[in-house]
This record gives C-alpha cells, structure tokens and sequence, in this order.
C-alpha cells in the first residue's frame, strides 16, 4: 500500500487539536495529521476537493444479522395507522414466499395500542406473517404464525416474558419479551438458511460503508452470526472491525446461566476472522414503549414490570464474567433495571477486588437521579443511541410515564457532567443506521424521521462536535479500542469517512442530505460513491 497524502479537506479529528488540513496515511495508519504545508513526501496524492472528513463512526451497539435481515423486510415505521399497515402487508402478500416478515411498527399506530392477529388475518390470513416492533422487544404474529410456532391455551409464558391472551385464554397475537425470542426468533433461527444469512451480512455491510461507519460492536451474539461472519471472511466480504457481545438468556438456574459464561469465555478466547467476543450481553428488562420497562413508579396505567434477570440470578453471573475479564454490557431502560446493573458491578468489585474493567449500560432512556454520577464512580460506559429520542418515536414513550420522568428523557448531558464515557449507537435495526441521522438528533433533539416536527427537550442536545465524537473516539474507547482507532491522529488506524458537504458550517439541518462519497478502513477504500 502505497504512502499516501490526502490533502485538500477539513479533517474534523476528534482529538485535542480539532481540525487539520491534510493527512498522510501509511501501512493503515496516520503518520502525520497537520497543516498541508508541513506535509512529508508520500508516493501518492489524493485531492478531496475541499471536503469535510470524520473519523469512521462506530456503531457501539447494534445487531448485525437481524439489521441485515430487516433491510430485506417490510418496513411499517413511517405506516401511522393500522390501515396503511394493513395495506403494506396485503401489497407484499404476492412476493412472500410462504412466510411474511415486516420489523418497525409502532405501538400508538395501532388502535389502543394492542395489535391482535385477526387485524393481520383480514389481509394475509392464508401464511404466516412476523411484524416485529420498532423496539424489536415483541413481535405481532397473525394466526398462522401462532399454528406454526405450536401456541396454545396451554403453551406457559417463559421467564421475563409473556403471551398476550384474550379472556378466555387463547393466544392473540402479541408475544412480548422473551416470547418473542423463545417463539418467534427461535423459530426465525430454524428455518432461515445460511444463504439467507449470508445475504443479510451482505445488505448489512454495505449500508454501514456507505454510512461511514468503520467499527461496529453486536450485542445479542451467537453462534449462528459468528459462522456466517466468518463465512464473509472467507469471501473477502467483510472489512468492518467487528466486536461482539454474547448474548446470555436467564434461564432461571444458576447452574445453566454460568455454563453459558463459560461458553463466552471460551468463545473469547478462540481465533476467529470475522469477530472478536469481548463480553456478555443481558437483557435486564423491556422497553418503555411496551410497558416493559422496569421502572421504581407504576407506568401511567398503574401497572409495572418484573425484571426478566431478578438480582439473585443476575449478581452470580456478573461476578463470574468480570472475574473472566469479559466485558459486560447490560440492556437497563427503566431506571429499577439500571439501578441494579450498577448493584451488580458494585458486587463484582467486592468480589473480585480492583482488577481492570470497563462494563457498560445499554440505552438508560430513564434512569434515577445520581446514576450518571455513579456510573462515573465505578468507570461505567453509558451507551445511549440519539435516534432512539427522535420526536416522531417519542409521544407514546412519554404517554407511557405520563409524568414528570420524561423531562428527563434520554438526558445524554447528565452523563457528560458527571465524567462518565458517554458512547452514541444506533442499536440497527430499532433504528435508523445511518450514523449522520443520528448525529442530526443528537445536535438538536429534533426528528430525522420527520423533519416538520418540532424539537423535544432541546435542552439535553449537544455541540455537533461533541455529539461525533462520542460516535467515534468515545464509541471506539467504550470496547477497549481508543489506544488505536476512533480519532484521526498519528498512531491511529487510518479509518475515515469523507463527506458531501460540511454540517460545522452549513448547519445541523444539512446532515439530513449530507452523504458520504468515500469511507476508508486501514488505509484501503471500500466505498466509493
């Protein structure tokens, strides 16, 4: 690989000295990031026309195969009413062959907010139709669905999980939690080929280059993922840094929980291409929007949610995975689950003594006051995704506390203040991938998915550059990686993305048309627009 200069350009650095004029780039990394006049001799030139270059972003939480998947679905989350959903679904009806998937509806775009399977059988009653919802926590199934998945009055709610019921005790159509895993997902895993999982690594990783993004961390890891990744290996077809969580379910015995730690100790361990496990993943609890979230205050319909890991399952299998020096990132939306995630660390450090850590919680969309300065205390990330607080998204969330707890929705700066890592993600496919989107909610609380609504709580919206970095430096540092890659600066993996137009002085609102028309991943292009 050739010595390069790239000259011509506003390379924003994420570093102590924002912004340089021209880098040179050799072996896959920068050996000089500076003013272009001071640039060494290099064997090649490259002239960026006066473009704006990022770091590559780093998507610190998403979910590989499931992103890939959805992109070859129906997409429901701009459908508003159960109407235009119904539509959709009867219009993909002749393509489907023998099963129908869509991903992304809304609750409060359904009629009291509780879909049922006959609302899908009057248009697709014939094969089996799987809709999961926007949050991906639940999936909405017609009664062909509930036949093949073998749902009946006697089938029994798994742990952290349930079935929707009418009151006669018939299934009717909603499967929330660790029913739609143990259910729909399970039976989605079955039955989906390792072509179809080999085309979905192919959507996945396109979307991702011609966003920008250079790293990307997977937080619900297994062994079906890690196969069909390193089959992208084998064809050349993955150039994307790739980190990974496995995922852990709670089972309900202590003994089988630590048996699936020491499955990810051992995957840890192992060589592979495709991805590198660094630590465990648990779902702690729902979501907000489904009234599965668990929270310390009663939602605004007086009821509330169980945990799905209650702490006497939780503490042993956090203890045992720190004490392995796996990373631990722990899904926590309502401030009870993260509340005990940070019990839970607390107890591994008792535990295990001060051996080097740095565990993560996932989303905290609400969490208690004094959290962000705890999480500080114990070195604790905060992974948070912008476009999960885009306003188009957001009036059922807040309908669901209806009350003063969302004004303290998704309250990035608290974390800022206290010192904590804040790491920004999309968490694909619950949301938009594209990592300039979500940069656009990030700087201004305002909707990429409808750009006419108004801004909500523009007071936690942060500097554009703030907002990048921690989708970069700070994503990158939150899996181990800050040392080497995630800023544009000498040392650092040459990881870039270069832009259309440059939002630091056309505005906010241009990085809902900006584009990037060159991402590079250690010195190499890989997209080209």
């Amino acid at each position: 690989m050739p010595r390069t200069l790239y000259r011509n350009a506003r390379f924003f650095t994420a570093d102590d000295v924002a912004w340089a004029e021209a880098v040179v780039v050799d072996d896959g990394f920068f050996t000089f990031v500076g003013a272009e006049a001071e640039a060494p001799t290099t064997d090649s030139v490259v002239d960026l026309d006066g473009r704006t270059v990022l770091p590559g972003f780093t998507d610190a939480h998403t979910h590989l195969l499931m992103m890939g998947e959805a992109l070859g679905q129906v997409g429901l989350t701009d459908a508003r009413s159960l109407s235009e959903i119904q539509q959709r679904l009867h219009q993909a009806r002749s393509a489907a062959a023998g099963v129908l998937r869509g991903r992304g509806w809304l609750f409060d775009s359904i009629p009291g907010g509780a879909p049922t399977a006959a609302m899908i059988d009057a248009v697709v009653p014939d094969i089996p139709v799987y809709l999961d919802a926007n949050d991906y926590h639940s999936c909405w199934v017609n009664t062909a669905a509930l036949a093949e998945l073998g749902i009946t009055r006697a089938t029994p709610d798994p742990i952290g999980g349930r079935i929707e019921r009418n009151a006669a005790g018939d299934a009717t159509g909603m499967l929330y939690e660790t029913a739609a895993q143990q259910y729909a997902w399970a039976h989605r895993d079955a039955t989906t080929t390792d072509d179809q999982r080999d085309a979905a690594v192919v959507r996945v990783v396109a979307a991702y280059l011609e966003s920008g993004v250079t790293g990307a961390v997977d937080m619900a890891f297994d062994g079906l993922a890690l196969a069909a990744l390193d089959r992208a290996v084998g064809r050349g077809a993955l150039p994307l840094r790739i980190a990974a969580h496995w995922f852990i379910a709670n089972t309900g015995d202590d003994e089988q929980n630590l048996a699936q730690v020491s499955e990810a100790i051992e995957r840890a361990g192992a060589e592979t291409d495709g991805a590198r496990v660094i630590g465990i993943k648990l779902v702690l609890d729902g979501t907000i929007d489904a009234c599965t979230a668990a929270m310390r205050a009663p939602y605004a319909d007086g009821t509330n949610a169980d945990l799905i890991w209650p702490a006497e399952r939780l503490l042993p299998v956090v203890a045992a995975a720190d004490a392995a020096g796996l990373q631990i990132a722990m899904h926590a939306i309502g401030d009870e689950a993260s509340t005990l995630a940070l019990d839970a660390i607390e107890h591994a450090v008792t535990v295990n003594g001060e051996i080097p850590r740095r565990h993560r919680i996932e989303h905290l969309e609400y969490s208690a006051p004094g959290t962000a300065e705890r999480m500080a205390r114990l070195g604790v990330t905060a992974s948070m995704q912008p476009v999960h607080a885009d306003p188009a998204i957001f009036a059922n969330w807040a309908a669901q506390l209806g009350d003063e707890r969302a004004d303290r929705a998704f309250a990035w700066s608290e974390y800022e203040d206290a010192g904590a890592l804040l790491a920004f993600s999309t968490d694909a496919p619950t949301a938009p991938h594209q990592a300039l989107a979500n940069m656009y909610v990030a700087a201004t609380r305002a909707s990429a998915l409808d750009p006419d609504m108004p801004a909500v709580q523009p007071q936690y919206a942060l500097p554009l550059d703030r907002a990048i970095a921690h989708a970069t430096r700070d994503a990158a540092a939150s899996i181990g990686d800050g040392a080497w890659r995630g800023r544009i600066t000498v040392g650092h993996a040459a990881d870039f993305a270069v832009l259309d137009s440059d939002p630091f002085s056309e505005g906010d609102a241009s990085l809902l048309t900006a584009r990037v028309v060159r991402t590079v991943i250690a010195g190499r292009t890989v997209y080209d627009r």
